[in-house]
């Protein structure tokens, strides 16, 4: 039985610490934030470091681009520190676009390559305890000598996840990283058809063993007493998500090619209420689980053979702040009595 978190990723930092503080008393293994380009999970983790006690506490993800290697190492080395070792660092890119748009990369290309230098690199600098780091790369130079005693971090070895979407991509997990983060897209047929296979290719590149790499599911959830309002909820996250023309190939693969054609159709005529239209019940019901808090429980439990550790994600497109609130809460309910 997979262990199950929440991602908790809400406009306002507050309502982001309130759902990891509920999840924590609930005893769930994680909260995780995330980042866009309004808000930071850096920023949101340290609060919810301060404001947890057990569960660890993760970003899913923050950006690996727009920071230099010095500038991560050392924010993730302070979260760790004020966190009591409870940190797990999920790291991603974006796509090109983000990264050039909106973090000045003039060199959006090879992104897997990119988080194959960076985080060894990071690992590096946590040991500059240890002597000078001196590295010559690809995409980060670096001459990095301690000027006074650096006392070793809280930790030998902060975890390290990377997100993938594509099959190169989910190898970087396998070759560098301690786990994947998966996009809250994936189905079963995903996980099991490329999903697993890359990362035990990826390993095997770097002669490690697949089993230590955890798989971080983030499984879209909608809780509601009227279950046609969550499974809209729900298909309205989906739909938004479908529509870059970038996911198609991971759309193809999990079978909905033809929902993901419609759906990007629809969002070139602004048509939103088109692009939900369009996602299928079989595709939502392969993707996301929504309903009544006892049919996303059964969801839940029947998807967390897919992956180690499921976060809980709730959908937003289209939906006000104060629902998604209270969609977040009650999966705090309905994913502690699953993991019982």
């Amino acid at each position: 039985m997979a262990t199950i978190g929440i991602c908790s990723f809400t406009p306002a930092i507050e309502t982001t610490v309130e759902v990891a503080e509920a999840a924590d008393r609930a005893g769930l293994d994680a909260a995780w934030t995330g980042e866009f380009n309004d808000r930071s999970a850096i920023v949101a983790l340290a609060e919810m470091a301060h404001r947890t006690r057990s569960c660890r506490i993760g970003s899913a993800i923050a950006y690996a681009v727009g920071r230099s290697p010095l500038v991560l190492a050392n924010e993730a080395r302070g979260l760790d520190e004020i966190s009591s070792g409870r940190l797990a660092l999920g790291l991603g890119t974006g796509t090109k676009g983000m990264q050039k748009g909106w973090h000045g990369e003039r060199d959006p290309e090879a992104p897997a390559s990119r988080l194959e230098e960076l985080v060894p690199l990071l690992r590096r600098i946590w040991r500059l305890h240890e002597g000078p780091v001196k590295h010559e790369g690809r995409f980060y130079s670096m001459n990095l000598t301690a000027t006074a005693e650096v006392p070793p971090p809280t930790r030998e070895q902060i975890p390290i996840l990377t997100a993938g979407v594509n099959r190169r991509m989910i190898e970087t997990a396998g070759r560098v990283s301690d786990g994947l983060i998966c996009h809250p897209t994936f189905s079963t047929r995903y996980v099991e058809e490329v999903v697993r296979p890359a990362i035990a290719a990826g390993a095997a590149r770097t002669d490690r063993d697949p089993e230590d790499v955890e798989v971080v599911g983030m499984l879209m959830c909608s809780v509601h007493e009227d279950e046609q309002i969550a499974r809209r909820e729900v298909a309205a996250q989906i739909a938004f998500y479908a529509a870059p023309k970038a996911y198609g190939p991971m759309m193809d693969a999990s079978g909905f090619a033809s929902e993901a054609d419609a759906i990007r159709a629809a969002f070139a005529a602004g048509d939103h209420e088109g692009m939900i239209a369009a996602v299928s019940d079989t595709m939502l019901d392969a993707i996301g689980v929504a309903g009544t808090a006892d049919q996303v429980r059964a969801g839940i439990e029947r998807r967390a053979g897919d992956f180690d550790h499921v976060g809980l994600y709730s959908p937003s497109f289209t939906m006000a702040p104060e629902r998604v609130r209270r969609n977040l809460l009650d999966l705090v309910e309905v994913g502690a009595a699953a993991a019982t």
